[in-house]
């Protein structure tokens, strides 16, 4: 298996924060994506290696055994127990032998899961007995905002399998599920790994998002909001009418309760929508309305 470097993919640095490599894989994903680059071979297989890039190092526990192990990470855990299964057979034999020379350079891993699994030595018994774990997939799952305001069911395509899942309303940007036996097979009879989803949320809509709140911006014209009315402002789902109080001002933030958006896995709960006005003063009056801004400024002082 040839090394691929994930850093070099994402044109990240080694040392990159989690934040970084977010704001890489974003840029790169916009520029290469499919919808972007229709009928480009190229820029598919370009998407595609953004994306594993991605899943690897945007995963803590991955990106330390991909650092440490190079093209072998994926079976980090199996060489690590294979490590203290060496360590328990000399202990308790009194004997060097075993996986002889085995050091934690990456470059002799290859070497070492082909003895291991592919027809190298059975003596010992130790073959016949271990039992590994499969290695978890990872994989990244582009949402818009508009597609988690309701659960939905998906199908998805991994390693040739398909897989149907729900994904509940209300998950995050950069959340990671965990669904059980769907990675690579076990080795020695041992169980399957799992596959890791990651969501990849773009917001497609106005509003900003914490949490289960959202946010929005509505210009409020300087009659409005000196003398007070009514007026119509949009939320996720519809249109809401709202009375503004005389005397309002530039800032002012109303909340509507139980707007915004679900909550993770609470069924039927919402957060918060909260409106900030932003008052707008006419760059142009008339002469007629200048008169009356003096008048009221006589009056006012």
């Amino acid at each position: 298996m040839a090394f691929i470097d994930y850093y070099k993919i994402l044109e990240i640095d080694k040392t990159a924060d989690q934040k970084a490599i977010k704001k890489a894989y974003r840029r790169l994903a916009r520029k290469y994506h499919p919808d972007v680059n229709t009928n480009d071979p190229e820029a598919q297989k370009k998407f595609q290696e953004i994306n594993e890039a991605n899943e690897v190092l945007s995963n803590e526990e991955s990106r330390k055994k991909y650092d440490q192990y190079g093209k072998d990470w994926k079976h980090a855990d199996d060489i690590e127990r294979a490590k203290q299964s060496q360590q328990y057979q000399q202990s308790q034999q009194g004997s060097s032998r075993g996986f002889e020379g085995f050091d934690d350079d990456a470059s002799g891993y290859s070497d070492f899961f082909e003895s291991m699994f592919g027809g190298g030595n059975q003596r010992g018994g130790y073959r016949r007995a271990a039992q590994f774990k499969g290695q978890d997939f990872n994989a990244t799952l582009q949402l818009n905002l508009t597609d988690i305001y309701e659960s939905q069911k998906q199908t998805l395509t991994v390693n040739g399998k398909k897989i149907r899942l729900t994904i509940p309303s209300g998950v995050e940007d950069g959340q990671t599920i965990r669904i059980k036996g769907y990675g690579g097979e076990g080795a020695g009879g041992g169980p399957k790994g799992d596959l890791l989803i990651t969501f990849n949320v773009i917001n497609n809509t106005t509003f900003k998002r914490i949490k289960e709140d959202l946010y929005s911006t509505v210009s409020l014209d300087l009659y409005t909001a000196i003398l007070g009315g009514e007026i119509t402002v949009n939320t996720f789902q519809s249109k809401v009418k709202l009375n503004v109080k005389p005397g309002t001002q530039n800032g002012a933030q109303v909340k509507l309760k139980g707007k915004g958006f679900p909550v993770y896995k609470k069924e039927g709960s919402f957060g918060n929508f909260y409106i900030t006005y932003e008052v707008k003063i006419p760059e142009k009056i008339s002469e007629k309305e200048k008169e009356l801004f003096q008048e009221l400024a006589k009056l006012n002082s």
